[in-house]
């Protein structure tokens, strides 16, 4: 299986982006060797789905996949391409508080951790639908890494598409969210621009 090893911190520079939208409350002091110079059109649309990929822990294959999905739904492709990232079990797991990133929501998921519905599922990909309760195993809410987790993440404002009880490792999905719902800093359009060529 392929997995992404560059230094969180080191790709946060070089896309230009803020750590703290992937659970990371570091700070680089460094600045990054292409600071200040000028991109091509293609280069901003390259880097836009390059944030994404990355924000996200998706690679270019499933990406490609949930751009043409996105791409057949109703609607704007971008947001429907954004809306179905968010929609993912490892970012809601993430966007719940369970987990401090992404990356720790994706393990937390994959070693069985959490139900959906009632059903243990394994496969952070899964999307979630409206009305899904999403819940960390009985047998597994007493470890204390689930406790350390709820202590660095008390203060983390869960999106009000959906509903948790943090006391219960528990929540429940609201609605599907629009994009005007997802707080990700991300142009969604240069994205399309770029698939579309």
């Amino acid at each position: 299986m392929a997995v992404n090893r560059t230094p969180v911190l080191k790709r946060c520079r070089s896309l230009d982006l803020d750590p703290t939208f992937l659970g990371y409350d570091k700070k680089s002091n460094r600045t990054s060797s292409r600071a200040g110079k000028k991109m091509s059109e293609y280069g901003l649309q390259l880097r836009e789905k390059q944030k994404a990929k990355f924000i996200y822990g998706v690679l270019e294959k499933p990406f490609r996949n949930y751009y043409d999905k996105a791409d057949r739904q109703k609607g704007m492709t971008g947001a429907n391409l954004m809306v179905l990232l968010e929609r993912r079990l490892d970012n809601v797991i993430f966007r719940l508080g369970f987990a401090r990133t992404r990356r720790e929501a994706r393990q937390i998921v994959l070693h069985k951790f959490i139900t959906v519905n009632g059903k243990v599922i394994n496969v952070p990909s899964y999307l979630i639908k409206a009305g899904d309760v999403i819940e960390v195993k009985e047998a597994s809410k007493n470890i204390q890494r689930f406790k350390d987790v709820a202590e660095t993440t008390h203060g983390r404002l869960v999106p009000e598409w959906l509903e948790c009880d943090k006391d219960n490792f528990k929540g429940q999905v609201k609605q599907i969210p629009s994009r005007e719902m997802i707080d990700v800093p991300v142009d969604e359009m240069l994205i399309v621009e770029l698939y579309s060529k």
